[in-house]
Formats: C-alpha cells, sequence, structure tokens
C-alpha cells in the first residue's frame, strides 16, 4: 500500500472529518500497493474474506518452497567437515530444535493471519522492537537467495557451458515475474513442479540402492575430508549442530504462506491442525532428510569429482543418475537442480520484499509497495553470489545461526510460557496504537542472547563455548525472555488496553468490516484501532504511516468513537477451492 503523503500534507487532500488539531489529509495509495493480489496484505492481518484456500493448498504451497537444495550442501558440507558421527548427531539435534520452536509460532501465525514480523511485535518485541529482526529475516532471504542461486548458476554451468557470473544475474531475474504477482501465482508455480521436483529427489536414491547397496554402510564409517573421523566429537557436535541451526528462520517463510490458512473450524480442525503442523515445523522432517541424502550422495561422488565439486549439489546428482541414464543424466539433473532452485527462490525473493517492507513502513512512515522491495532484496542477494559466498558457507551460517536462535526462541518462549501463565496478553497484538516502542522481554533477551553467544563463536569464553555457542543463544533467550516479562510484570506488552478487539471485547463477527477514517477503505475488525486523533476507526497500515499524530493514542489522549457512523460491511468468507491440479490461479478478485 503506497504512502503518498509528505510528512505533512498532501496536495488536494481532503481534511478527516471529526479530526482532532489541524486538518489531517487523506491517505491514498498508489496503484500497485492497492492491489492485495500483488501487495497480499504484506503489512497487515490477512483477513478472512482472503483466505479462500482450503488448508492443503496452503500446506502444498508452503511445503512446495522447501524444495531447496542449499540443504544437500549444507549436510554434505558437516559431515565432510566433522565426520559422520558427530555430523549425524548434529542434524537431528538441530531438526528437534527447529520442529520445537516452530510449533507455537506456526499456529499463531496461521490462527490470527499474521506473518512472523507481526507475530514478534506482540510476543515480546514491541513495534520499533521488532524492527531489528525484520532485518535479521531479511538477511536470511537473501543469504539464502545468493545460496540457492549460486547452485542453480552451478548447474546451467554445467549443462550449457554458462558463465557463473552471468548464471548468477539469470537466476535473479527469472523469479521476479512470478513473486511479482503475489501468493496467487506462488500457489500456481509450486503446483505445477512438484511432480518433477519429486521425481528429482527421489531417483539419484532409488539408482544407488540398486547400483551401489553397499554406500550407506560405507558412509557410515566416514571420517570427512578433514581427519575429523567417523565417531562422536562433542566439539564437531557443537559445531555441526550451529550450522545446521542456521536454519531456524525458515520458519518465518513457512508463516508467509500459514497466515492465509483459514479459520479452524469444527469441520475441518483435523485438517487444519495436521496442515499447519506440516507446512509449519514439519518442513524440517523433510529439510533433515535432506541434508543426510546431500551428504551421501556427494559421499558417493566424493572420489570421481573431489571435495570442491562434491558440494556442489549439480555433480552428486550427475554422478547418481548416469548409472542409468548414460549421457542424458546432466540434463536430467540440470532440469531438476534448476525447478528446485526456482521453486524455493521465488519464496525467498518473496518473503525478503515482506520483511523490507516491514522494516522501512516504520523506519520513514512510507510504504511504496512490497513488489518494489523484491529488487532491493534480489539486489543484494545478487551481490552476495558475485562474491562467491558459497566459499565460506560454514562459517557465514554458523554466525548467523546465533542471531537466528536467538530471535525465534525468544519469540517461542512468550508464546508457550509467557502467554500460558499471563505474563504477556493472551493473543498477539501487533497494531502501532496500542504497543510501545520496545519490550525489552523479548527484544532484550534477544539481544543479550546473541550478544553472548556471538561472543562465544568467536571463541572469547574456549573451545566448548566457540562450539555450542548457538546453545547458549537458545537457552539464554529461552529463560530470559520470562524472567525479563516476570520482573517487568509485563508492563511493556500493551502501551494502553485494546477496546477495539482484544479479548475482553465480544465480537459477534470479526469478519465484519469497518471503513478506515483515513484511506476509507473497509477492513476486518481485527485490522482496525480507534485513533483519537482521527477520532474514529484507523486501520494498522495507515496507523503504521502516520507520522503527524505523535503517537497521541498512547500519551493519555482521549480516544474519539471507537468505530465511525458508516455501514458496516460483512464479506463472507468464499469456500475454499484446491489449485493443486494448477488449473486456475486464484487471486482475490476471484
Amino acid at each position: 500500500m503506497t504512502d503518498t503523503e509528505a510528512p505533512t500534507a498532501i496536495s488536494g487532500a481532503t481534511p478527516v472529518a471529526g479530526a482532532t488539531g489541524p486538518s489531517l489529509p487523506r491517505r491514498s495509495y498508489a496503484k500497485l500497493a492497492a492491489d492485495e493480489s500483488r501487495e497480499d496484505y504484506s503489512l497487515r492481518y490477512a483477513p478472512h474474506s482472503f483466505r479462500r484456500w482450503s488448508p492443503s493448498t496452503v500446506a502444498g504451497t508452503a511445503l512446495g518452497g522447501i524444495a531447496y537444495l542449499a540443504d544437500f550442501a549444507i549436510g554434505a558440507s558437516i559431515v565432510f567437515t566433522y565426520g559422520f558421527g558427530s555430523g549425524f548427531a548434529s542434524i537431528l539435534t538441530a531438526a528437534a530444535i527447529i520442529f520445537l520452536t516452530g510449533i507455537p509460532i506456526a499456529r499463531a501465525c496461521a490462527t490470527y493471519g499474521l506473518d512472523m514480523d507481526l507475530v514478534t511485535r506482540g510476543a515480546g518485541f514491541g513495534y520499533f522492537g521488532s524492527t531489528l529482526t525484520s532485518l535479521i529475516y531479511a538477511s536470511f532471504t537473501f543469504i539464502f537467495f545468493a545460496l540457492e542461486g549460486s547452485i542453480m548458476a552451478q548447474a546451467m554451468h554445467q549443462a550449457v557451458g554458462l558463465p557463473v557470473e552471468i548464471g548468477y544475474l539469470v537466476t535473479t531475474l527469472i523469479v521476479i515475474p512470478i513473486v511479482f504477482r503475489g501468493m496467487g501465482a506462488l500457489a500456481k508455480v509450486q503446483a505445477w513442479t512438484q511432480p518433477v521436483w519429486i521425481v528429482g529427489m527421489v531417483l539419484p536414491f532409488v539408482v544407488l540402492a540398486f547400483n551401489a547397496p553397499d554406500a550407506w554402510g560405507a558412509f557410515g564409517s566416514f571420517g570427512g575430508t578433514e581427519g575429523a573421523g567417523a565417531g562422536f566429537s562433542w566439539i564437531g557436535f557443537g559445531l555441526g549442530t550451529g550450522v545446521a541451526l542456521s536454519l531456524i528462520a525458515q520458519i518465518g517463510e513457512q508463516a508467509d504462506y500459514l497466515r492465509f490458512m483459514p479459520a479452524k473450524t469444527e469441520q475441518n480442525k483435523r485438517r487444519w491442525n495436521a496442515a499447519v503442523l506440516a507446512a509449519g515445523p514439519g518442513w524440517v522432517i523433510i529439510g533433515a532428510a535432506k541434508q543426510l541424502g546431500g551428504a551421501f550422495l556427494a559421499f558417493v561422488a566424493l572420489e570421481a569429482v573431489g571435495r570442491t565439486h562434491a558440494l556442489e549439489p549439480i555433480a552428486p546428482q550427475i554422478e547418481a543418475l548416469r548409472p542409468w541414464l548414460g549421457s542424458f543424466a546432466l540434463p536430467a539433473a540440470a532440469i531438476f537442480v534448476i525447478v528446485s532452485q526456482i521453486k524455493i527462490n521465488v519464496t525467498n525473493a518473496y518473503s525478503g520484499s515482506l520483511s523490507w517492507s516491514n522494516f522501512f513502513s516504520r523506519i520513514t512512515h512510507r510504504h511504496p509497495g512490497r513488489v518494489w522491495y523484491i529488487f532491493l532484496n534480489l539486489a543484494i542477494a545478487l551481490t552476495l553470489m558475485e562474491m562467491n559466498m558459497f566459499a565460506a558457507l560454514n562459517k557465514l551460517l554458523g554466525f548467523y545461526s546465533n542471531v537466528g536462535i536467538a530471535w525465534i526462541t525468544a519469540v517461542a518462549a512468550d508464546l508457550v510460557i509467557n502467554k500460558r501463565i499471563g505474563l504477556s496478553p493472551a493473543y498477539i497484538e501487533f497494531k502501532r496504537a496500542y504497543l510501545y516502542a520496545v519490550n525489552p522481554a523479548g527484544f532484550g533477551a534477544m539481544v543479550i542472547a546473541s550478544t553472548v553467544s556471538i561472543l562465544a563463536f568467536f571463541g572469547l569464553f574456549g573451545e566448548y563455548a566457540e562450539a555450542f555457542s548457538t546453545f547458549i543463544a537458545a537457552g539464554l533467550a529461552l529463560v530470559l525472555c520470562p524472567l525479563i516479562a516476570w520482573a517487568t510484570k509485563g508492563k511493556y506488552y500493551l502501551a494502553r488496553p485494546n477496546p477495539v478487539n482484544g479479548p475482553q471485547v465480544e465480537v459477534d463477527d470479526i469478519t465484519a468490516t469497518h471503513v478506515c477514517a483515513v484511506c476509507e477503505t473497509p477492513y476486518e475488525l481485527p485490522d482496525i484501532a480507534d485513533c483519537p486523533v482521527h477520532s474514529g476507526p484507523i486501520c494498522s497500515l495507515c496507523c503504521s504511516l502516520d507520522s503527524a499524530c505523535g503517537d497521541a493514542c498512547r500519551k493519555g489522549a482521549a480516544a474519539g468513537p471507537v468505530l465511525m457512523p458508516v455501514p458496516t460491511v460483512r464479506v463472507p468468507p468464499a469456500p475454499p477451492r484446491d489449485i493443486t491440479a494448477g488449473a486456475h490461479l486464484m487471486t482475490p478478485g476471484d
């Protein structure tokens, strides 16, 4: 939603009726940002009228986004560096941590129709406190876009001889038309490409089962390429877990799809629960299997291609397929890799555009539309690719995981502990009008935990603390979030009570819409706040973009009417439709 408002006034703006103080301008939105079929409610609550996909469709789209082959490279890198025993334990331990922290986050995003940033605001971080986590999340999307893009460029170089530098550019540009169209286009792409991906994923292991049946046994005694040995090492286990935990922020990308889950009802609750579990934390079960599978393929191909190429997923794929496909192994492997990387990088680019939108809307009080931030995210990712970040994979991901796990664990601690024992509100409050700028419970826990763990990561506290720095981050965040909330008596969760849609208000129908006094657009009740400056309801995005109100609502100003005397429009949710066959592209205008 593009804010064309100047900091003080818009030329030709219409004063808001009933506003207190000087005349305030109407806010209008430019064409791209006003089109929710592209914008996908990027900075706000996803209304029930928009959530028209079935649970299975949302889950299928979300899981389609984890087709990436970075798991192959990460798993191979861990096992090659630390040996099979330590690597195997690292991958499974990281998967368990990611799964457990992902459960409450996935359920919150699906229940409240909110993305990771909006949940973070109300789960202990505050309105501006979550700005930092938007940067952390944006970093995740462009780091992994660059990693996946590097893998695709390697495949194109192998297949057609395209220089990898040109391949980086091609892999960046190819996703733009898809991401530009939003959730509808992403769902269609994921559905259409899924059969190709499944065949490409399974076939190499089938070939090896027939042609190299003893390879799994040999893999179990693999000591790595750096002399680590096949046995278990605590140092190797800690360092390997840190690398695998860099994927913990993937739950944010899953949440970007889960917010479109339809409301849970008595009729769909089993399917709903299964879909949320599978598409939320369940992604890591597939992810861990891919890490181990990728390490195995790399091990089998090691002698033929050497260590450097064995860590590039395209080469092990070719070697595995060669006994059955012969000369066609190269094009078949290339097609699989390219399809896989497109499936994940449309998600990386999409989620990156959301996180940058959230960040800049709060800093600048302007929002030119989600689609413009696609280009920012891709420009950073392309720069990382050209800098050959693939060569520093372990160190980069090990460092990033210290920050990512502190953030995710703090949010999970609030949802699981603080909300259940009454230290924080029982619901997720995400609107600026009701939040403190910074909540020390989650924000403080994340900053302290990540700072200590990063110091440990760089060796300040000794060898073992360096190896287990991510465990330090998780443990501190888990303890400090409820401890700080208890010490502050939960004071910094709500700047004032929410009289519109807090849990203390009984609402007959949350799908009833009310017209925003600023942009004159109807929004469902959870997206509405009461505004004393505009003397009426204001939507969450207009509230975020207001640069002239001075946060009067949080400074004791008397609130105007909660709901303006305008017609209430009820928009019943449309019956869910499944587009997994790819026959119809669903957009909000259907």
